[in-house]
């Protein structure tokens, strides 16, 4: 029997899989197998069965799925959905889908808005049990949502780390290193007066961008504000006016590391409407998902972060905490180095 799927015509209303067993000429539990990605299965076995299965248009039943198996073959991802962070989390959710593609698992976005309990969220998916694992970001040191999970022993990854790190999968982005580069770099162009427009700073990401920027400053020597009237998820009008006004309050400052794309536009914006040009009067240092700043200003310091990176690493770290919890939990640190400054 070849592999071609049937006609139209001779195909049943709903795929099964004695369709796909029929077709492939494989025993219905080397099918289903061969779905559920068993390691037992050879993976050029599982291509196959899967391009058989896409062409006939075979749709699992969940809820068969979950009697033979006790699994949904869905992550949940739980994503803030504030505006400011958008387009990095697009990114992100591209990225764990694709990778969950050659999975049997199938990707669920939960957003959780400004105004929204995050701990509903997490809380309503564990209950219910309407996923077999979470992913989730915007994590606090003491995390209510990790601890909660970790109690329950439910698996879960999450984009930064928690106080709890070396008892979950995580991947993260060293915010220490990244903050103390900017005040290198702003340092060697000159720069004594400088800002940092931090995260919020209940996020754990936020305090490791303080210290690395703090400790940095008064290693040379220099001065160092954080920001305390908007950080980087201010909006843009937000950040813009104040940074006109800070600019105007005090013309002394001439150097400026900002957590978020949208956060540097709009600083860079005010400062320039003082009659200031960032390069000359002064400079800034941001990091970035999606290549742009630099088309915008190419005198900005940019370092770029690879979420393409993160999202993949995130969808592996969760089918292995699903898979086999009892091994020791996929977990990666970015580090920037003076290489990853982009700048003129």
């Amino acid at each position: 029997m070849t592999d071609k799927a049937s006609s139209p015509q001779a195909r049943p209303q709903k795929p099964t899989l004695k369709t796909i067993a029929q077709v492939s000429g494989m025993a219905v539990p080397t099918v289903s197998r061969a779905l559920a990605d068993a390691p037992d299965i050879s993976e050029t076995t599982k291509e196959r069965i899967r391009r058989i299965a896409n062409e006939l248009g075979y749709i699992p039943n969940r809820a068969g799925v979950g009697l033979r198996t006790g699994r949904t073959n869905v992550v949940s991802l739980v994503m803030s959905a504030e505006r400011e962070m958008m387009n990095v989390t697009a990114r992100l959710l591209s990225s764990i889908g694709v990778s969950l593609r050659a999975t049997p698992f199938h990707l669920n976005v939960v957003p959780v808005l400004p105004d929204d309990d995050p701990m509903q969220a997490v809380r309503y998916i564990v209950e219910n049990r309407t996923a077999d694992g979470i992913i989730f970001n915007q994590v606090r040191t003491e995390d209510p949502r990790a601890q909660f999970l970790m109690e329950r022993k439910f698996p879960f990854a999450t984009h930064g780390r928690t106080k709890w790190a070396g008892q979950h999968a995580y991947y993260d982005f060293d915010n220490f290193t990244y903050a103390r580069l900017g005040v290198d770099e702003l340092v060697r162009k000159g720069r004594k007066n400088l800002i940092l427009v931090a995260p919020p700073i209940e996020h754990n990401y936020a305090l490791e961008m303080v210290e690395g920027a703090q400790k940095a400053a008064a290693a040379h020597g220099v001065k160092l504000h954080v920001a305390k009237q908007v950080d980087s998820d201010a909006t843009t009008l937000e950040t813009r006016d104040w940074a006109t006004r800070k600019m105007t309050s005090d013309p002394n400052i001439d150097g400026i590391i900002c957590a978020s794309t949208s956060a540097t536009m709009a600083v860079v914006a005010g400062m320039e409407s003082t009659g200031r040009k960032v390069g000359h009067d002064f400079d800034v240092v941001a990091k970035e998902a999606i290549p742009m700043l630099q088309l915008m200003r190419p005198e900005i310091i940019v370092v770029n972060e690879n979420v393409d990176i993160t999202g993949a690493f995130l969808a592996d770290a969760i089918v292995q905490a699903i898979r086999t919890p009892e091994n020791a939990p996929l977990q990666c640190l970015e580090v920037p180095n003076k290489d990853a400054l982009h700048s003129l």
